[in-house]
């Protein structure tokens, strides 16, 4: 299968211009777009800040913190990088507005303060405007920059999932095959042991153990973070090398995120063989309407192709599982084929026996909206300025890979699939 540095881009006839992103975190702007603006009274105060150097989560960590609230008390939208200044609201109940409006939390800013009658929740906003700045790029490229952001707002970027998705060794999508085809074995095998030269200090010398038996010791040695790892590599030593019993020692939530990589791994294929008709229809598609997520069958693809290509509609891929509704056609055999060259035609998506891969459908492609470009100087030399919005769900670093053409892992982890 490719890997994500091996898959095509779209806009392969135009050069990529390279470039440095995140020079300085300035350089990265996200800010966030409500969903809906507060109603101006209520028990839940709503709070738009600025943060810098500081994840989502941590920011929500040190705001409950200073106000001595628990965590899961704070209300947000979405998850913002930490390397940026990002721009986004929280919501907290039964709080002082005036509390809010006086937080010192360094790395924050509190930009303004209102009340609502709902506190914030994940998916709770229409989308996010960026505006990026590239560097140690000619800004003479900037056309160059134009013509790729163009063909993208008429086609489509390509929903890739990125190297994020793939764990440090980008092999999590093996653990999760394994885990699939029921193979315990491999799965422990590629999980634990084979050390390779990503990996360093404890966590290769634990890859080293496992490799030559002794699961003693590599469960003593893998770090403490590593949970999962330590507790298989128990399992294996108290059983005799007994990897069903091992596989059931890591938490269940791993052993989905593993086969959900796998899901994601299965798509990438999808868009990479569809590449270069990301915007057209093939009978049997199953399409998502825009913006709602709607999924409909094709059933006349030369009635269905003008809203394709409008944008109102989008050809999907497949995440695959139990629950997914299988394409028709010339899609459908595409899909098919791909299953069996993986030898998974009939297999039933289980984890360990017991855990089923719901599955969904995702689109194959999503459209940057309001995008520009600007070529100019500051105190940190030369730069070119891309600006654009994408849609909730949507990754400014899927659009910067076709821009940038560099394999830089800069791709993050897209949204999930409605079922």
């Amino acid at each position: 299968m490719l890997s994500v540095d091996e898959l095509p881009y779209l806009t392969a006839a135009i050069p990529g211009v390279g470039g440095v992103m995140k020079q300085r975190p300035a350089d990265f702007v996200v800010e966030e777009v409500p969903l809906y603006e507060p109603a101006g009274s209520g028990t839940h105060v709503f709070f738009r800040v600025e943060k810098l150097g500081l994840p989502t989560a941590q920011a929500v960590q040190e705001i409950a913190r200073t106000l001595g609230r628990q965590k899961h008390e704070i209300g947000y939208a979405g998850l913002k990088d930490a390397d940026a200044v990002a721009r986004q609201t929280f919501s907290l109940e039964h709080v002082d507005p005036a509390r809010i409006e006086a937080l010192q939390v360094p790395g924050i800013r509190v930009l303004g303060v209102s009340r609502h009658t709902n506190k914030l929740r994940l998916g709770h906003h229409k989308g996010n405007r960026f505006i990026i700045k590239l560097r140690q790029v000619d800004p003479a490229r900037a056309g160059g920059v134009r013509a790729i952001l163009d063909v993208l707002v008429r086609r489509g970027v390509p929903n890739y999932f990125g190297p994020q998705r793939f764990g440090m060794r980008g092999d999590t999508w093996q653990t999760g095959r394994a885990l699939v085809r029921q193979d315990f074995d491999e799965a422990l095998a590629v999980m634990l042991g084979r050390a390779s030269e990503r990996d360093r200090g404890a966590i290769a010398g634990a890859r080293r153990l496992y490799d030559g038996g002794d699961y003693a010791a590599a469960a003593a040695t893998w770090p403490y973070m590593f949970r999962n790892e330590r507790r298989a590599c128990r399992e294996m030593a108290r059983t005799g090398g007994r990897a069903l019993k091992a596989i059931r020692a890591v938490d269940q939530q791993a052993r989905r995120f593993f086969v959900s990589a796998f899901q994601s791994m299965l798509f990438n294929q999808i868009v990479a063989r569809r590449i270069d008709g990301l915007d057209r229809l093939l009978p049997g598609d199953l399409a998502w309407r825009h913006p709602q997520g709607a999924v409909f069958r094709v059933e006349d693809v030369l009635r269905e192709q003008p809203r394709c290509e409008a944008f109102e509609i989008s050809p999907t891929g497949p995440l695959f599982g139990h629950r997914m509704t299988e394409p028709a056609g010339e899609a459908g055999g595409m899909e098919r084929e791909l299953l069996e060259q993986e030898g998974l035609i009939g297999c039933e998506w289980l984890e360990d026996g017991r855990h089923r891969a719901p599955g969904g459908r995702r689109p194959l492609r999503f459209k940057p909206h309001d995008a520009g470009v600007e070529q100019g100087r500051d105190d940190a030399g030369d730069y070119i300025q891309i600006a654009f919005f994408l849609e909730s769900g949507c990754y400014a670093t899927t659009v910067l890979r076709e821009i940038c053409k560099t394999d830089s892992g800069i791709m993050e982890q897209p949204t999930g699939a409605i079922r």
